[in-house]
């Protein structure tokens, strides 16, 4: 796969605010690891029964409960369907088969997102197919959880990230392509703990989803 398609966050600079620095996050695609970054250890993955096309949207009105556990604690995120019925359905479907268990947060940007859901680990892999687009219509903040995408249309697939701060929601905004799932309800602690553990943008131990699971509502 080229660099082109490695997915990122970004179409434009950004630049995300840290003790007063300014870290500028690259504009365009972030060139492909040499190889794939490693997961910390978790539960052996068996995704035999995950989708292998984009799964149906999630019913109109309808709202899941999608808990996540790592070495640094339990996230909490609320997932509703009215905020982009596609997106929030291929995200719940791939919750519930287990797809992301053991995977990393193998991209950590302070102050501006932690990216996760990637099963080759360096910001390449995908579920093996792509979603349609939904429309954005609401706007990005801290704790906002979103997928992850390339400049090209209809490019979504299992990455997703979660916003660190306010501050970001310019940069995201100035993309606005970035369905948005739904917000964290428990646990920021958590994620501000992740993005403090990393060493870098590709954290050289990066913190793994340990399992996660989905509820309804």
């Amino acid at each position: 796969m080229t660099a082109r398609r490695v997915l990122v966050l970004l179409a434009t600079v950004a630049v995300a605010t840290v003790g007063g620095c300014s870290a500028p996050v690259a504009a365009g695609p972030t060139p492909v690891a040499a190889g794939p970054t490693p997961v910390a250890a978790g539960p052996t993955r068996d995704t035999r029964g995950c989708p292998t096309s984009q799964p149906p949207a999630l019913p109109a009105g309808q709202v899941r409960t999608v808990t996540m556990t790592t070495a640094k604690g339990p996230i909490t995120i609320r997932i509703e369907a009215d905020l982009a019925p596609i997106a929030t359905g291929n995200f719940v479907a791939l919750a519930s088969c287990g797809f992301y268990n053991g995977l990393a947060f193998h991209r950590v940007v302070p102050g501006f997102v932690i990216q996760g859901g990637d099963p080759a680990g360096n910001g390449s892999g995908g579920p093996g197919y792509t979603i349609a687009d939904d429309p954005v219509t609401s706007p990005y903040h801290r704790g906002t959880v979103a997928m992850a995408r390339t400049r090209d249309p209809h490019s979504q697939g299992s990455q997703f990230f979660i916003v660190l701060a306010d501050g970001a929601a310019s940069s995201l905004a100035g993309a606005n392509t970035y369905a948005i799932l739904g917000q964290v309800t428990a646990g920021m602690d958590v994620i501000d703990a992740i993005a403090a553990a990393a060493d870098a943008e590709r954290p050289s131990h990066p913190i793994a989803m340990d399992s996660v699971s989905v509820v309804n509502p």
